[in-house]
């Protein structure tokens, strides 16, 4: 492993709160490496009637806990460490958020935007053929991730159903509503940072009316947009991966909604409703009160973290700030919202619809944003407390509140104390 590898900047938490904490080796030494990680070459028919090959792995962290959870990303730049630093932090997640599920993740190195309709369904059964005998309801239940929606979601939990014989609705999570997927599943990722948000505003010193700036205008970033324009809060930044824009008067979001569901840039609404054009690397230093990263890994980085205006950071994407760039931050008096905790509530919905699957009764919209809204409140409070505990960020308060779960259930199985005493 390199030195400079994502699952090496992942381990530096582990670290971090294990300093805060009095708790045996063992559960250091088994968190640090990854349970399983399968690689394989999925081989499909493309349309022109040629064959092609493409990477893809799936990598269960730690079961510990319960099945490993995690979502299946289609992605160019994929990677093995990638994957597996993606499964650690599922695995903390997991345990932040108290659900009776390890961590897991999986991906196929591909650009989904060159294959056709039906070479994506292809590609997405090829996945479930793969990996069959890894994943399973009461195993490992995969869900979507970047560039998969419920529509491959779908497609896999059929793949999954006719290898086995039956309906097995609890395999995959994120499915379409009419194939046992949940309410309240589209937008709970950036539902639940939004709740946490607005919980912990008083105690975080948030004013009424905040100015915000959102990385990455995908799925959470829009929902969040949506979200906090609706309880008056003024969006005055946005970014995709072709540009960004900018009003110091507020954006239009709804014509920003309306660029990207006609495919386009956040950036070809430039000079409409008072938008101005700006590089998409300036947004980390906007002048705003809320910077939400809501795009990829180490977008916020020793670079341009100097240059964040916000008081406070809400991380919708998984690892979007490198661990030199934290030290900035925190040094800067800038409070972090962390990925563990301020997104977790995609898969907390995705626990609710793994249970009414088992369960054979669903919920309404109602009652998932409820409970959703109670977890993100029990444990954003957890996390904050332990933070004014011990004087520690937001970040390694929610580490050391999902290590003490973690090392809680390791332990129960025996240490080395136990069978040498």
């Amino acid at each position: 492993m390199s030195e400079d590898s994502l699952l090496d900047h992942a381990l530096v938490r582990l670290d971090q709160a294990a300093s805060h904490l009095n708790i045996d080796p063992d559960v250091i030494e088994k968190l640090k490496y990854a349970r399983e990680t399968t690689k394989v070459r999925l081989m499909i028919r493309m349309d022109d009637g040629s064959r092609k090959s493409f990477l893809a792995w799936r990598c269960r962290y730690d079961d510990t806990r319960g099945p490993t959870k995690g979502g299946i990303r289609f992605h160019p730049e994929s990677t093995a460490d990638e994957v597996e630093t993606l499964a650690f932090w599922m695995t903390f997640k997991c345990a932040v958020m108290n659900l009776p599920y390890g961590g897991g993740k999986g991906a196929v190195q591909v650009d989904p935007r060159t294959l056709s309709k039906a070479e994506l369904e292809r590609l997405s059964r090829a996945y479930i053929q793969a990996f069959s005998r890894i994943i399973g309801p009461d195993r490992d239940i995969p869900a979507p991730d970047v560039y998969t929606n419920s529509m491959i979601m779908g497609w896999m939990a059929d793949e999954y159903a006719q290898m086995v014989g039956q309906a097995e609705p609890a395999v995959i999570t994120g499915k379409p509503i009419a194939l046992g997927g949940s309410l309240g599943r589209g937008d709970a990722t950036a539902r639940g940072g939004f709740y946490l948000v607005r919980h912990l505003a008083e105690n975080l010193g948030l004013g009424q009316t905040m100015r915000v700036a959102i990385q990455g205008f995908g799925n959470a970033g829009q929902h969040i947009a949506r979200l906090l324009a609706g309880d008056g809060h003024k969006i005055v930044a946005v970014s995709d991966s072709e540009g960004a824009v900018y009003s110091e008067a507020g954006l239009h979001v709804d014509m920003l909604f309306d660029a990207k569901a006609a495919g386009h840039s956040v950036a070809s609404t430039a000079g409409q409703g008072g938008h101005e054009c700006m590089p998409a690397a300036d947004l980390a230093g906007v002048d705003c009160d809320l910077l939400v990263p809501a795009a990829l890994e180490n977008m916020i980085h020793i670079r341009n973290a100097a240059s964040v205006k916000a008081t406070l950071v809400l991380e919708l994407a998984n690892g979007p700030i490198t661990p030199e760039a934290d030290a900035i931050l925190a040094q800067n008096n800038v409070i972090v919202l962390p990925d563990i905790l301020a997104n977790a509530g995609g898969v907390t919905v995705s626990y609710f619809e793994w249970v009414q699957n088992r369960q054979g009764y669903y919920w309404t919209e109602e009652e998932i944003h409820d409970k959703l809204r109670g977890i993100m409140e029990r444990e954003g409070r957890a996390v904050w407390d332990v933070s004014r505990a011990k004087d520690v960020t937001m970040r390694t308060a929610a580490y050391v509140h999902a290590l003490g779960r973690l090392a809680e259930a390791i332990e129960a199985h025996g240490t080395q104390n136990f069978f040498t005493s």
